[in-house]
């Protein structure tokens, strides 16, 4: 059965002045058979000689096959490039000669020229290669790592009700909850995180922020810093509101309560007047 979107080793059967044909065995019918145009055919092939080849559909529709290394595969995942944008969606360069469609359905921000975009391969229902910036279903859930490593991770989808979905290592299922996302995150996003958890279906929980007491004293510098800003008088205190703490400081209200104390303890600022003071 020849396998649009997969990497097949296939006999070529019939040798023809504008390629071969290719089918799993000689005496497949003409409908089992697909062509390799000349241009990609090895030289010194010969009738009988086995191939390995990925299989999709050119311009004109039509299942070709093509010795080209594809960089993704269907069910795989890969960052692929922008190229262009259009009416039904954008196209990727996937290393074959015929880009590769990502429509509008299927992504989840909107993408533009020269993005890098994750995205996996599947078949709709006219039975055509697409990409889909979906790719949850598709990561993987057996990562090799534990809590407190500290992993690479791409964002590829952000949830109001649930945080920021992330790919480690472009491959394995991660999430930074919502609690824990206080900074501005986008799509396509690379970044250096800490596993906070290992669930029991594997699935990783994540923070972009250090370990506690490293994280107090980096808190405490960026507020401290803030203060420098408004010349030394913050108009407000730790009995802020979470959308102000939010809005200048990018912390939770814990966190800026954290470095505030930590900066009170230290003697470089003081509560007055319902503000803090440098000292």
């Amino acid at each position: 059965m020849l396998n649009l979107g997969r990497k097949q080793k296939l006999t070529v059967v019939k040798k023809v002045e504008f390629g071969v044909y290719l089918s799993e065995s000689r005496e497949a019918a003409e409908k089992e058979r697909v062509l390799l145009p000349a241009k990609q055919v090895p030289q010194g092939t010969d009738e009988g000689d086995v191939l390995e080849v990925f299989l999709y559909r050119d311009s004109r529709d039509r299942m070709i096959a093509t010795t080209r290394e594809p960089k993704l595969t269907l069910g795989g995942l890969a960052v692929l490039q922008v190229v262009q944008t259009g009416k039904i969606g954008a196209f990727l360069d996937w290393g074959l000669e015929k880009d590769l469609l990502l429509p509008f359905r299927e992504q989840t921000v909107k993408v533009h020229t020269g993005d890098q975009v994750l995205v996996s391969l599947y078949l709709d229902k006219s039975s055509r290669l697409c990409a889909t910036m979906k790719v949850y279903p598709f990561l993987k859930t057996n990562s090799p790592y534990a809590i407190g490593d500290t992993v690479d991770g791409l964002v590829y989808e952000i949830s109001g009700n649930f945080g920021v979905f992330v790919a480690v290592d472009n491959q394995y299922s991660g999430l930074i909850p919502k609690r824990e996302a206080q900074a501005g995150y986008r799509v396509g996003q690379n970044l250096k995180l800490r596993v906070t958890e290992v669930k029991e279906d594997g699935k990783l929980t994540l923070s972009a922020r250090g370990k506690a007491y490293e994280q107090i004293r980096e808190d405490s510098e960026n507020v401290l810093q803030v203060i420098r800003e408004f010349a030394g008088v913050l108009p407000f205190d730790d009995k802020a509101s979470p959308e102000v703490i939010q809005r200048e400081f990018g912390l939770s209200k814990a966190a800026f309560k954290r470095a505030v104390g930590r900066l009170l303890k230290e003697k470089q600022v003081e509560l007055r007047d319902g503000k803090i003071w440098m000292i």
